[in-house]
């Protein structure tokens, strides 16, 4: 789908840790001292999706292909980012290209892991952040409006364009994010949005990083932080990040049996993954066959035809009907035959929007 997560944050709050995890592989660095981590790194990341082992069950397919999303390990911001203090501007640059920003805080005290403000203080932290952000946001802007004051001499639109962006101007100066302007609905500023990607308007995940003990009974940091998000109307997840390496080097049973024994129903990471992919606006869709079962990536509210060119454009141009059964008729009925005896098999047009877990077949003609 080409939509991608960022992992931000200062130096040394787990980051890098964390996309090791998340990636199951220890390829990016995970060094304490800032600046670790220069060039991103990259990866697709499948997302858990217990219904896919249902289907297994029932089909017994050749394999199985699960819906991803592509994960974004940037480099550690300091303050003076925006300005290109800690290679920030390309650090930020590198934001400004992924669509939800996971946001890691630290949450724990452990003196053998240096923090590059000096003492544990998670609302700082998200503050330094939060302004380098809204700060680059700021200069690109600017940049903008000076374009749109020359344009706006002869061209009526730009000059609708212009009275946001000067408005939008005033708001970022008081180092409040894009994200609690009060046009966001206007079309002009979702023109500027479109095209300048501003990095305060971006959706927010918090990550709270903590120790072991704080994975059981919120911390104080913690308790802060979910208060703030709450007020920011952000959502947290709490992760210790250092465990969640531990877990994916176990087998599947193993892991479970010591989450059991930690007292945690579900991991972080499958939290992290999940709630990415739904900030994404993004849902699963599946086919079941002999050869495979497939859970294929589309966005929310997309139509039947739309959703078919993600297997192939030629679905979408022949497009005839889709044959759809749901996720829980396609279990509770053991299969397509059983769905299909028990009515539950619907024929679906051009209109039809997609709903996250239905069993699809698509009829074409090229």
């Amino acid at each position: 789908m080409g939509l991608g997560v960022g992992l931000v944050g200062l130096p040394n709050v787990g980051k890098s840790t964390t996309f090791n995890a998340l990636t199951k592989a220890q390829n990016a660095a995970a060094e304490n001292y800032p600046f670790c981590t220069i060039e991103p790194n990259k990866a697709i990341v499948a997302v858990p999706d217990a219904r896919l082992k249902e289907l297994e069950k029932i089909v017994n397919p050749q394999r199985v292909q699960y819906s991803t999303i592509d994960f974004v390990d940037i480099a550690g911001l300091v303050k003076g980012a925006s300005k290109g203090e800690g290679l920030g501007n390309q650090f930020l640059s590198n934001i400004r290209e992924v669509e939800v920003i996971f946001h890691m805080v630290r949450c724990f005290e452990d003196e053998n892991i240096t923090h590059v403000e000096g003492e544990i203080d998670p609302l700082r932290d998200i503050e330094i952040i939060e302004a380098e952000l809204i700060l680059s946001d700021v200069e690109q802007l600017n940049r903008k409006i000076e374009r749109l004051t020359k344009q706006a001499k002869a061209d009526k639109k730009a000059k609708e364009v212009l009275e946001v962006a000067k408005k939008l101007a005033l708001h970022l100066d008081e180092l409040k994010p894009a994200s609690s302007f009060e046009d966001r609905n206007d079309l002009s500023f979702i023109a500027l949005n479109k095209e300048l990607r501003f990095l305060s308007n971006k959706t927010v995940i918090y990550g709270a990083n903590v120790d072991e003990d704080g994975l059981l009974e919120d911390n104080e940091y913690v308790i802060k932080l979910k208060e703030h998000a709450k007020n920011s109307n952000f959502e947290v997840i709490k992760i210790c990040a250092k465990i969640e390496e531990e877990i994916v080097a176990l087998e599947e049973d193993e892991a479970k049996e010591f989450l059991n024994e930690l007292g945690i129903k579900e991991s972080g990471l499958d939290q992290i993954i999940q709630k990415s992919f739904e900030k994404l606006g993004l849902i699963s869709y599946f086919t079941a066959g002999v050869k495979e079962v497939r859970a294929w990536t589309i966005k929310k509210g997309w139509k039947a035809p739309k959703a078919a060119s993600v297997i192939h454009n030629d679905f979408e141009k022949g497009f005839i009907r889709a044959e759809v059964i749901s996720y829980e008729d396609f279990v509770n009925f053991s299969g397509e035959s059983g769905a299909k005896e028990a009515g539950k098999m619907r024929l679906e047009g051009k209109e039809y929007i997609v709903q996250d877990g239905d069993v699809m077949h698509f009829r074409f003609n090229v």
